[in-house]
């Protein structure tokens, strides 16, 4: 097979992959997991990337704004990317509701349309770390933002709660293309380092706790999350002919919420927060 041969196919294989993705995310309302659920982590991101007037920042894998719109709310002009457009859909309503303005448009985290040095900051909460290609999505990161620009993002940690909810989903899932990695990985901090490596500095991680009481029903959890959140959607739909298996998967997931909830009945999802500064 030439050269030329093994490129086209690979192209051929990452569209298909990211056009998986795309219809993925689709599925659902992740805009009310966004929402309902996750709304602080936005602004948690906003301050500690210190995000205001006269930044020009992008958002990656933006979903329906979770920081965009804080951003621009905060006085930075901002430019909110994702794969799937009805996020991005969802996110520009909420926007024109609130007042706020900024731009939406559709794009792959790992081939980013932007010159580079573009932003004085690049962020990405819970987003970026689903894009399957770790190396080439932190490529990407690091060239959009110009020398002595800001990187901030927030990942749901290997085993804090949502990692191990992955953990648990799969073995009902098919196993993922080669070369695609685990999202929660860019919840580790000595994986985020390799990825950027010397290409930035004055790198700050702490782990933190997002507190999820809404969720600490385990039934209320697990019915929420088939309803609405595409990765579970997708899990229990490669299972629609294998009524035991999603009985199986619906136990696992009641456990998993048993398991990490305290004794007051309270349950926290953990996530790591990373800023660093472009060289």
């Amino acid at each position: 097979m030439t050269t030329t041969q093994n490129t086209t196919d690979a192209a051929a294989a990452d569209t298909a992959l990211k056009a998986r993705h795309r219809a993925m995310w689709a599925l659902g309302d992740y805009h009310a997991v966004a929402t309902e659920i996750i709304p602080d982590l936005g602004p948690v991101l906003v301050e500690a990337t210190h995000l205001g007037p006269g930044d020009h920042v992008l958002d990656v894998a933006a979903g329906s704004g979770n920081v965009a719109i804080p951003a621009a709310a905060a006085g930075a002009h901002v430019i909110a990317t994702d794969l799937t457009p009805e996020l991005l859909d969802q996110g520009r309503a909420d926007a024109e509701a609130a007042g706020v303005s900024l731009e939406w448009q559709v794009a792959d985290a790992e081939h980013l349309p932007f010159a580079d040095s573009s932003f004085d900051a690049v962020t990405s909460c819970v987003g970026v770390m689903f894009a399957p290609h770790h190396q080439e999505a932190a490529d990407e990161l690091v060239r959009v933002c110009r020398p002595g620009g800001r990187i901030g993002l927030i990942a749901w940690t290997p085993t804090g709660f949502i990692g191990q909810m992955f953990a648990t989903m799969k073995p009902f899932v098919a196993p993922p293309p080669p070369g695609a990695q685990p999202p929660p990985l860019w919840g580790d901090i000595e994986h985020v380092r390799q990825l950027f490596g010397d290409r930035v500095t004055d790198v700050r991680a702490s782990q933190q706790l997002l507190r999820a009481e809404a969720m600490a029903d385990p039934v209320v959890f697990r019915e929420y999350f088939k309803t609405n959140y595409g990765p579970t959607i997708a899990a229990y739909r490669g299972l629609a002919d294998d009524p035991d298996r999603a009985a199986e998967l619906d136990q696992a997931l009641v456990d998993l919420v048993e398991r990490f909830r305290t004794p007051d009945g309270g349950i926290g999802w953990e996530y790591l927060l990373v800023t660093a500064t472009v060289v």
